[in-house]
């Protein structure tokens, strides 16, 4: 597992693929991934669907002549664990995160 990525050889736009080499201890380490999961399309398709299910089953009843709404909690559709795969398209702007966690992930050019 390299220390270092080598994001200089990447251009804005292209697609990569990204694995978590090893599951990250802290919390804020596997925010960080979690959120780069984010990143690929069909997580967001999984996670705009799972909103708009969770919208559907909100239950608004009458308290005190007062409208309260039960809401479910978010779906956790991604999950910094090792071995999880997802691709998605690089941009210069995720550099930054992308050095954060790189001892936790590898990226090739899918």
């Amino acid at each position: 597992m390299p220390d270092t990525l080598n994001l200089d050889g990447l251009k804005p736009g292209q697609t990569v693929r990204c694995t978590v080499a090893k599951t990250p201890r802290t919390e804020d380490a596997q925010g960080t991934i979690e959120r780069l999961m984010r990143k690929d399309l069909a997580n967001r398709r999984a996670l705009r669907s799972a909103q708009t299910k969770r919208r559907q089953r909100m239950v608004v009843y009458n308290r005190g002549n007062r409208d309260w709404v039960s809401r479910e909690n978010p779906a956790r559709v991604v999950r910094a664990i090792k071995g999880q795969t997802w691709t998605m398209v690089w941009t210069p702007d995720l550099a930054p995160d992308f050095r954060s966690v790189q001892s936790f992930l590898t990226v090739a050019s899918a």
